[in-house]
């Protein structure tokens, strides 16, 4: 899968909604520029497998390679879901074999704490460097590019 044409869209769950289906749901975010909602199908993944609920903070990634209905509010369909902690940030991005972000916005380093594992769990033993990286962090310095030790990479393979 391409993650390329991927972007988030981060905001406090305001409901979850059955869908069409038994399959999906419709879950509605509140975002700094107002309310998006989000189609949760089978080929979404949720990271951790966790139950989304009202209240919760998080970010949805999207294909914006995808057509969308053009209606208010605006309605995605979402690729990604990962829950976010208060005051946590997230990247997806394509990092080198130094772990700079493709487009230059983001270094890491990695700590002995840093949990690396794909996207289905499975713990990752070697360099993550030359992927394509889901990254959760919380505070960078103010270099450039500014630099990160994140809590927690997902790989995605």
């Amino acid at each position: 899968m391409a993650y390329t044409n991927f972007e988030p869209i981060i905001g406090t769950i305001l409901n979850m909604t059955r869908g069409n289906d038994c399959c999906s749901q419709t879950m509605s975010l509140r975002t700094e520029k107002g309310i998006v909602n989000f189609i949760i199908g089978p080929e979404t993944y949720v990271i951790d497998n966790r139950p989304l609920r009202a209240g919760l903070r998080v970010a949805a990634y999207y294909d914006a390679s995808l057509p969308v209905p053009l209606i208010f509010p605006p309605q995605y369909r979402a690729q990604i879901v990962a829950v976010l902690t208060r005051d946590e940030q997230i990247m997806l991005n394509e990092f080198d074999r130094n772990l700079t972000a493709r487009d230059g916005s983001l270094q890491l380093n990695l700590a002995r704490n840093t949990n690396i594992e794909t996207l289905n769990g499975q713990r990752v033993t070697c360099n993550p460097g030359n992927q394509t990286l889901l990254v959760f962090y919380s505070a960078t310095t103010r270099s450039i590019p500014p630099q990160t030790t994140p809590r927690r990479i997902v790989v995605l393979c």
